[in-house]
Parts: structure tokens; sequence; C-alpha cells
């Protein structure tokens, strides 16, 4: 067994997210010297549960083995269809296993990537469910630097506590970019209320949900669409009124002609 091999997939494996439970089987894996393996990993975030198959591969030029790719089944608690995803492994910065849940609960992470010509360029990265490849991987939306999001200013439009502090702050945005579900104190009337937010890179903006994981926003945009609906309605109900005393109009001014003729008739 190539134990630098062990050492460098060992090193992969650790920092993609995995930790350092599989390096017993790994080292086991290794020495049966196949043509190529799996390991699995599990993880809990919170009520879900996401079980990650490692693919290797041996080389067909050497005994050195290649960690290539590891495929997420996630779980939901709410008892529906698992949703799979198979992310690969590249020479530069990998999605972590963490990483890959956030983006497969739909949410954006910023990563250092590398290009085909080993140019590193940084980008946020989100999963698109409504486009699919014929493996039925989830296409990766990228927002590039000159999409021109910039979280920080998007982050100090709301009344954040944690951004008066430096340490606090600089926390707050790492956590962010690896695109968590965060909490943060927001400060309304002279009160701290505990909201979660979330990095919103297409439309240039932050998420920002209550204490409950309910979407604030939303919940503000549908009162304002079921306002503007209500406004609508009424413009309508007015103008079918409007139109009915316009109707009626003409005939009330002819009776009135009439029992004026009538009236001098009797004269």
């Amino acid at each position: 067994m190539n134990e630098k091999n062990l050492e460098y997939l060992s090193d992969q494996v650790k920092y993609t997210g995995f930790g350092e439970g599989l390096a017993g089987d790994l080292r086991e894996k290794l020495q049966e010297q196949s043509s190529g393996f799996t390991l699995t990993y599990n993880a809990q975030y919170g009520q879900d549960t996401a079980v990650a198959t490692l693919n290797f591969r041996k080389s067909d030029q050497s005994d050195m083995y290649f960690f290539n790719s590891y495929k997420v089944s996630l779980q939901k608690a709410d008892g529906k269809d698992a949703l799979e995803q198979t992310f690969y492994i590249n020479k530069g910065n990998n999605i972590t296993m963490k990483e890959a849940y956030n983006l497969m609960e739909g949410r954006a992470v910023n990563k250092d990537l590398t290009t085909k010509e080993g140019e590193v360029y940084n980008a946020w990265v989100q999963m698109d469910f409504k486009e699919a490849d014929a493996a039925g991987n989830f296409k990766l939306n990228h927002f590039h630097q000159n999409y021109g999001y910039d979280l920080e200013a998007a982050v100090s439009k709301h009344p954040i506590k944690e951004l008066d502090t430096p340490r606090y702050k600089e926390d707050l945005m790492d956590s962010l970019k690896k695109g968590n579900l965060q909490s943060a104190t927001f400060i309304k009337d002279g009160t701290e209320v505990k909201h979660y937010i979330e990095a919103n890179p297409q439309f240039k903006t932050v998420n920002v949900y209550d204490g409950n994981q309910q979407r604030l926003d939303s919940r503000q945009s549908k009162a304002e669409k079921q306002a503007e609906g209500e406004g609508k309605s009424e413009k309508k109900e007015n103008r079918k009124k409007q139109d009915l005393n316009d109707e009626s109009g003409p005939d009330v001014a002819g009776d009135d002609k009439k029992k004026r003729k009538k009236q001098n008739k009797s004269l």
C-alpha cells in the first residue's frame, strides 16, 4: 500500500468535511487493492439526515487512488422523497459536506474556484432545481465577482447588532459565505430580536427569517400583493357602481321630462 497516497487521501477526505472518522476504513480499502471502492458517511443537520457515498478509483497507470466524487442523499424531516446530488472533487477548493447540504437546501455558497487552465476565481454557487443534467444532477449557477453582489453592503442594510463588533461581524460574514442560515440579533425599537439571515446573491440581498425560521420579507410581499389585489377589487367595484349610475342617469332624467310634460298638459 502506498502510504503517501493514504496520507494524501486522508487529508482530502478530512478537509472536504468528512473529518477523521473514515481513516480506518480508508486504510482497509486501500489494502484490498481493488479497482475502486466507496466509503459511507452519515450526518445529521437538525431534523434532516444526509448520507454521503464517497467514490474512489485506482489509477490505470500506478498504485495511486483518487477521490473522485461523493454523492449526497438528503432526507428531509417531513418524510418526502430524498434529494440526491453528486459533487465532484477538483484541484481547487472542494465543496465541503456542510456546504453541499446548504446548497441542497437552496442556499448559496461563496467559493474560490479553479478554471481548467488553473486560474483561481471567486464566485457564489447556488443550485438550480429547475434544471438537471442527464445524470440527474441539478445545475449549479455561478454568480461571479463581476456580477456585483456585495454581501457586506446587503447585510448592512439591516439593524444587526453583531455588525458593531469587528470579530462578530467577521464571524457572521464567514458563516454566510459558507451558505449557513445564520442567527443574528436585530435591534427593533430598542429591543433585541433574534432573526435568521442567509445570502441571496441572485437578487443582491439577504433573506431574513423570524425566530421560527419563517421568511419575513416573503410574508410582507404576500401581504402587499393581497392588499394590492383588494385595492384592484375595490377599484373594479367602484367602476361597476359608476357604470350603473351612468346607465341609470338618462332614464331618471327622461322620467323627469315625462313628468314635466304631463304637468304642462294638465295646466
